[in-house]
C-alpha cells in the first residue's frame, strides 16, 4: 500500500478550491473550482479535495451537512489490487463498502475505518 495523499471532505468545495488555490497558493493537479474534486501537490504531499456529500455517499451513509458522524478527512491508499487487499483484510477490520468499480472516478475502491473511525480508501486504478 501506498498512501497517495489525504483528502478533505468539504460542504463548499468551490469556497475551499479557492482558498487553497488562491490564498494558500497550492499547485493544482487536478480539477478546478468547478469539478467536486480537486487535488493540490504540497511539497512532497498530495492533499485532495472532495464534495463532502459524494463521499457520504459513495460509503452509503446519509448525508446531513451538520451531522458530526459524516466524515471531515480520509487517508486514500493505492494498491496494486483492491480484491487482493480486501481479501488479505476482510478479516481483520470491518470494511465499509466491498470492493466497488466507480466508472465515473476511473478507480475501483473499497473502504474501512481505523480504530477511531476515520475513513480509510483504497485504489487501483481502471
Amino acid at each position: 500500500m501506498n498512501l497517495t495523499h489525504v483528502r478533505l471532505l468539504v460542504d463548499n468545495y468551490k469556497e475551499s478550491f479557492l482558498f487553497y488555490r488562491d490564498l494558500l497558493g497550492f499547485e493544482v493537479t487536478w480539477g478546478d473550482e468547478h469539478s467536486l474534486y480537486g487535488q493540490f501537490k504540497v511539497g512532497d504531499v498530495n492533499v485532495g479535495l472532495f464534495e463532502r456529500k459524494q463521499m457520504a455517499e459513495a460509503v452509503g451513509f446519509p448525508y446531513a451537512p451538520h451531522d458530526p458522524r459524516v466524515d471531515r478527512v480520509a487517508l486514500i491508499l493505492k494498491v496494486e489490487s483492491v480484491e487482493e487487499s480486501y481479501n488479505e483484510l476482510k478479516e481483520k477490520v470491518e470494511f465499509v463498502t466491498k470492493p466497488k468499480e466507480q466508472e465515473d472516478w476511473g478507480i475501483k475502491v473499497a473502504h474501512f475505518r481505523d480504530v477511531e473511525g476515520f475513513l480509510i480508501e483504497m485504489y487501483e486504478n481502471l
